[in-house]
This record gives C-alpha cells, structure tokens and sequence, in this order.
C-alpha cells in the first residue's frame, strides 16, 4: 500500500512540476505580447520616432514603456487632439479674415499690406501648432480598420493638399517662381491661398457632416 502510495505521490509531483513549468513557460511567453499590445502595429512616421518601442523617448528614458504610462500617454494624447481641434477653429477664422483682407488688399487698398503680412504669419504658427499636435501626439492603444471611405480618411487626405498649400502660400508670398515665370507672384500666392483655405474647410468640415 505504501509502495502505491509514494508511486502516486511521485506521478503528481511529476505532474504538478511539468504543469507549473508550462504556466510559467506561458507567463514569459505572453511578456512581449503584453509589450507589443501597448503600441498599435501601425504609426505615423512623427509617432513612431517618438513615441514608437526604440522611440526617442523611450531611449532617453522620459516615457518608459508600461501600462500605467501608456494611461499617462492616452491622456496627453486627448488632451493634444482637442487642442488641435481648437487650433483648427482658429486658424480657420484667421484664414476667413486674411482672405477678406487680401481680396481688398488686391482691390487697391494698399495700406492693409503690413496688417495683411501679420495676419498671414498668425495663421501660419497657429497652422504648424495645431498640426504637430495632431502629428506628435502619442498613439493610440489601438488602431482601428475602417472598411472603405469615410471622414477619417477625408481628413487625412485633406490635410496633405492644405499642408502643401500652406507653404506653397508662405514661399510665394517672399519669392517669384522660377517654374511659372509667366505668372505673377501675387497670383501664385493667391491661388495656392485659395486652395488651402477650400481644402483646410473641407478638413474641417468633414468631421462634423
């Protein structure tokens, strides 16, 4: 009876050991996919230099990867998009009164020049402000997969048109263009002004219809 005793003693024991060896196998195992569950699999270029796994922060040791800081991070990143969406309101604004301003400024109504000029480079800090902090907010926890088209993505696709025309506007403000020579400057200007404030709008607009 006793020899039956320590043989089912032993089988257990055995048991037990390749048991536990395997849950701790498991728990090790699910380290990196608990890591990696923390970033989303895709970011934007800004992010990712920033806020990826071998991120900038996360070398210099500011935002150390975990779940309590990517928490930390998920309230930053809020907090960086509603200010972003606020900028945008504003600088929108700003673009609806430097377009009354230009359009009389071309009218003949010369001396809204210098306040035209300041008008103009307010708009540009608020632009680039409100476009880092949609670029360089922290990721979110998950990026979801929309089938097909939709505001998101209208927005996205937006953005690269006024992007482009802002510093078209900025550039040919200052300089004459050597690829259309036949154009006038002041014309370029307003056209790529037009052009961004029609698609800047758009970007804007998408979110609410």
């Amino acid at each position: 009876m006793k020899k039956i005793f320590y043989l089912f003693f032993f089988v257990s024991s055995v048991s037990i050991g390749q048991e536990s060896d395997e849950l701790l196998k498991g728990l090790f195992d699910d380290e990196p996919i608990v890591e990696k569950s923390l970033l989303p699999d895709k970011m934007i270029y800004t992010q990712s230099v920033l806020w990826g796994k071998n991120g900038l922060f996360r070398k210099m040791g500011i935002s150390k990867l975990s779940i309590d800081q990517r928490e930390k991070e998920l309230n930053v990143r809020n907090i960086m998009l509603k200010s972003h969406q606020v900028i945008g309101y504003l600088t929108l604004a700003g673009m609806v009164a430097q377009g009354i301003m230009g359009g009389r400024l071309y009218n003949g109504e010369s001396q809204l020049y210098d306040a035209h000029k300041k008008l103009g480079d307010i708009v540009t800090i608020s632009y680039f402000t409100g476009a880092g902090m949609s670029l360089f907010a922290p990721p979110p926890l998950v990026r979801k997969k929309v089938k097909g088209f939709n505001s998101i993505k209208a927005h996205k696709l937006l953005a690269y048109v006024h992007f482009s025309g802002m510093i078209a506007t900025n550039a040919w403000s200052k300089n004459d263009s050597e690829l259309f020579p036949n154009v006038k400057k002041k014309d370029l200007h307003k056209y790529a002004a037009y052009t961004t404030f029609a698609s800047y709008a758009m970007a804007v607009l998408v979110f609410k219809f």
